[in-house]
């Protein structure tokens, strides 16, 4: 990729901090997409819920990488927080698209985020991103979600919708949470383990957004998941053989529901998801299999 201008949102969490600075680390010009009073030069003003953009902070952009939204496992599942969850994703998604939109020279690309959950429930079944949307609340969040980025498509700039699995990582998202329990021999499958999880490195996320934006025939839905995903059982054996550490817990799907609501029903489904638009553009993964992820988050 040449030398660019780049606008962020969600820059502060776990992937879009991680972008910044493998941007900024090749020269990249990064404006970060904020919702208090800009402070720097390379802030710029956004209020999701009403759907401001600061549309000039955004002119000369080559691409725009729409990260931003309410944290899934923050919370519980209140009704509260359900729409929190779902109208952070929508109403700021089609404010950055129709902000794309409005601009005299567009950005070439939007990268806009979705998530595997768009799937629901898959079972042992595999499916790449010609799969239909499952059944749930994350799946019709995430439906909606995509679909705001109408705006930006129509105004014919290139559209990628990256559907993201579980990101091992040690600083943040499900896994950061998990590690702490597992180095201290607390680990172990969560309901019966044999659901699967389509996880993906920080590392290889980071990498992939970047191919995403310099590959002109990515576009529509990309999983941004690693090749071979794993089911919970596996995940668990491979944090306690890299760890180190015994793994003799389980937590059986009633409990989950007792501390986590609704999104127990998220913990506990299968998401068999493979990456069948970044294998099929020529993209490598850096850590393809899960005690490699688990390894790389450790540094």
């Amino acid at each position: 990729m040449q030398r660019s201008r780049i606008a962020v949102t969600g820059a502060s969490g776990l992937i879009g901090r991680a972008l910044v600075h493998s941007l900024r680390a090749d020269g990249h010009e990064v404006v970060r997409l904020v919702r208090r009073p800009s402070e720097a030069a390379d802030e710029v003003r956004w209020d999701p819920a009403r759907q401001y953009v600061d549309v000039a902070g955004l002119a000369g952009c080559e691409a725009v990488v729409h990260l931003a939204g309410a944290g899934v496992g923050d919370r519980r599942w209140t009704e509260a927080y359900r729409k929190e969850i779902r109208d952070s994703r929508v109403l700021g998604t089609a404010a950055i698209a129709e902000a794309v939109a409005s601009l005299d020279v567009p950005p070439r690309v939007l990268v806009s985020g979705s998530a595997v959950g768009f799937y629901g429930d898959t079972g042992e079944r595999a499916v790449d991103e010609s799969a239909p949307p499952g059944d749930g609340f994350l799946s019709d969040v995430c439906v909606e979600w995509e679909r705001a980025t109408g705006a930006a498509e129509e105004a014919g700039v290139r559209t990628a919708l990256v559907r993201t699995g579980l990101v091992v990582s040690r600083h943040g998202g499900a896994w950061g949470r998990m590690f702490p329990l597992f180095r201290a021999g607390l680990g172990g499958r969560l309901g019966s383990g044999r659901q699967y999880w389509s996880f993906i490195s920080l590392h290889d996320t980071v990498a992939a957004l970047r191919h995403i934006v310099d590959t002109e025939s990515l576009s529509g839905p990309v999983n941004l998941t690693a090749p071979e995903p794993v089911t919970n059982r596996e995940a668990t054996e491979a944090m306690g053989r890299v760890l180190r550490r015994p793994t003799p817990f389980a937590v059986p799907a009633p409990a989950l529901r007792v501390v986590l609501g609704g999104l127990a029903d998220d913990v506990l489904s299968s998401g068999r998801v493979l990456p069948g638009a970044l294998l099929g553009s020529g993209f490598s993964f850096a850590f393809p299999r899960i005690d490699d992820a688990v390894r790389a988050a450790l540094g």
